[in-house]
């Protein structure tokens, strides 16, 4: 048996440990609900860009909305435990803490390592979606419109990508390259030489690329930034786990 003092040494430990976990089980708490912000954030800002990607590269927001919930979860279920001051619990929310770290560390490796593939696909399906492009409720075509007008572009790599198109026979190159919708007429659209003064002549891969990567930057971020902040849970729930039973043992 330990000795009094010795105990009455431990049991401040126990308590600011459990303060210390308390506040950061609230942060973390907070971070599930910043996760879920940005997953959702995520997929309304680039719905159009993920319309002409494969299926697996449109789950990445729902991964995040997932691990937001989670994470949400996971904070309260570390609150209690807290609380309570139970070392199986405390054990647990650990070992969940560092299940769930790993998780978002291979899927931030798994994204950096096949960024370039992503952009290979990606063109290959805005080439596609100029070859099929229609003026009907495609949402191919209309992803191709919208980022056209938004980001004040034309075709892959420029404007002259639509003249290989059979939809150019047609109806020249989309109203949605114009500059001026207002001084923009069919028979310019049908001719390359008055085109090119009428509508934007950069071509809209780069900037696509270049936009979804400034905005997955900012998503690869705050997860890399919870993922290692999720580290300091792991240490606090094991040390205050471990006080916690070294102070029974001495009681004994």
């Amino acid at each position: 048996m330990a000795s009094p003092s010795r105990r009455l040494q431990t049991k401040p430990v126990i308590t600011c440990l459990k303060s210390v976990l308390l506040t950061y089980t609230f942060v973390f708490w907070v971070s599930g609900i910043v996760l879920l912000a940005v997953g959702i954030w995520g997929r309304v800002s680039l719905a159009v860009y993920f319309s002409l990607l494969d299926e697996k590269a449109t789950n990445v927001p729902f991964v995040l909305v997932g691990a937001g919930t989670v994470v949400v979860l996971l904070g309260t279920f570390g609150c209690f435990a807290t609380c309570r001051g139970s070392t199986w619990m405390l054990k647990l929310y650990a070992m969940l803490l560092s299940l769930i770290f790993l998780i978002v560390l291979v899927a931030a490796i798994v994204g950096f390592v096949f960024r370039h593939e992503i952009k290979t696909n990606f063109e290959s399906n805005l080439n596609l979606a100029l070859e099929d492009y229609n003026v009907t409720a495609d949402r191919h075509s209309e992803a191709v419109d919208t980022i056209q007008r938004t980001l004040h572009c034309c075709g892959v790599q420029n404007y002259s990508d639509w003249e290989r198109t059979e939809y150019f026979s047609q109806r020249g190159i989309p109203r949605s390259c114009c500059k001026n919708q207002n001084d923009c007429s069919e028979e310019d659209l049908k001719d390359p030489n008055k085109a090119k003064l009428k509508v934007f002549v950069d071509g809209c891969f780069f900037l696509v690329t270049s936009t979804m990567e400034s905005k997955m930057s900012v998503v690869a971020g705050i997860s890399f930034g919870i993922a290692c902040f999720q580290l300091i849970g792991i240490i606090l729930s094991c040390c205050l786990s471990r006080y916690i039973t070294n102070n029974q043992y001495e009681m004994v």
